[in-house]
């Protein structure tokens, strides 16, 4: 896949549409490896190419945030919910409940004291009866047992506070130190904040990779460009149900092949960003003696039904700072082409066994 001859080698020309539709005056070549593969578009990488990818992706993220950076709603009483509520100047109503409204639980497995939400959102107390709580905030419920508890008492003084949340969940999951089940409260939760109740990032985190599953629907966040954006994560606050996973960095590598010096499956940094230029490094560079550096790949959505194949050529070392801003994608694949002294080696290699094979049988059989 070469702008000029390579191994694979098949034809290089000029597409006239891609050219139009591109809007540029440079020529956009188009490879075709064998007769079994798609024609795919080559793109030359220069500094105009990668300002406007950086800027459709910083498009692209502010319209996320502005999606789910919803207003935080405030805290809904729901089932399994406890509710302390105390009657003032009325001890015969704690009295009829036992000594166990106002004791703390004395183990982590214990259940908390005070009145339980059941699974029908109904709370039943004294006097009250049951009545249907499910959906209301606190002062809602101290309001309706007020009115409920008037009935039977002169200006009733009621207090209702939460004793224990277990309504309302968020799972964190993935690199985390301490991946599980985190309660919501009623101080709205951010992203930062379920991270952080849930042990902070693992020393594996792809922070640059986070996946928010909300209705159904996946939704990828990348921390570190909204932090290199100036937008603050702490804008995204998660709702009940909802999953947090932190992507692990090794499922995020790259692979580095061709006349490099140790191909290998690249890692990003901590941060999660990998550019070009770091792929390359982490290959140990490419091979002075076997490389053409005027032929650097990279091929992206391999998998896909529509390739992408990105083109540097690297003989310039100003080459170097479109690689070293360039951004990799997950399973992208970087391949650097060997000169053309390398592929006549490499033919001669093949051949000469060959040719070998053929003198010993015709000097055997003389």
């Amino acid at each position: 896949m070469s702008t000029s001859a390579t191994p694979a080698s098949a034809s290089m020309r000029t597409d006239a549409s891609s050219i139009a539709e591109a809007g540029d005056a440079k020529a956009i070549q188009v490879a075709d490896a064998t007769a079994s593969t798609p024609e795919v578009a080559i793109t030359e990488l220069d500094v105009a190419l990668v300002r406007r990818i950086q800027d459709e992706r910083r498009e692209k993220q502010q319209a996320q945030v502005k999606l789910l950076s919803a207003a935080p709603q405030p805290y809904s009483v729901g089932a399994g919910d406890v509710l302390q509520i105390v009657v003032w100047d009325h001890p015969e109503i704690a009295a009829a409940m036992g000594s166990g409204q106002m004791q703390a639980s004395t183990r982590p497995g214990d259940p908390s004291s005070g009145f339980v939400v059941d699974q029908a959102g109904d709370l039943t107390f004294p006097y009250a009866g049951t009545m249907r709580v499910a959906g209301l905030r606190t002062e809602e419920v101290q309001r309706r047992l007020t009115a409920a508890l008037a009935r039977y008492f002169i200006k009733p003084q009621v207090t209702v506070r939460m004793a224990s949340y277990r309504a309302h969940e968020v799972y964190v999951d993935g690199e985390v130190r301490s991946p599980g089940v985190v309660a919501v409260n009623d101080v709205p939760m951010s992203l930062y904040e379920a991270v952080s109740r849930a042990g902070g990032f693992a020393e594996t985190a792809d922070q640059s990779d986070i996946v928010l599953v909300r209705g159904g629907t996946s939704h990828r966040i990348n921390l570190t460009q909204m932090l290199a954006s100036g937008v603050s994560p702490s804008r995204l606050y998660l709702q009940p149900g909802d999953l947090l996973r932190v992507i692990a960095r090794d499922e995020n590598d790259v692979y580095v092949m061709g006349e490099v010096n140790k191909p290998i499956s690249a890692i990003p940094r901590r941060t999660g960003r990998i550019t070009l230029a770091d792929a390359i490094a982490q290959a140990g560079s490419v091979n002075s003696s076997t490389a053409d550096a005027a032929q650097m790949f990279v091929i992206r959505g391999s998998l896909s039904g529509t390739p992408q194949v990105f083109h540097l050529d690297g003989r310039s070392p100003v080459a170097m700072l479109v690689a070293k801003e360039f951004d990799l994608q997950p399973k992208d694949v970087v391949y650097v082409d060997g000169n053309g002294l390398v592929r006549f080696n490499r033919v001669l290699t093949l051949l000469i066994p060959a040719i070998n094979a053929g003198l010993t049988a015709g000097l055997v059989a003389k």
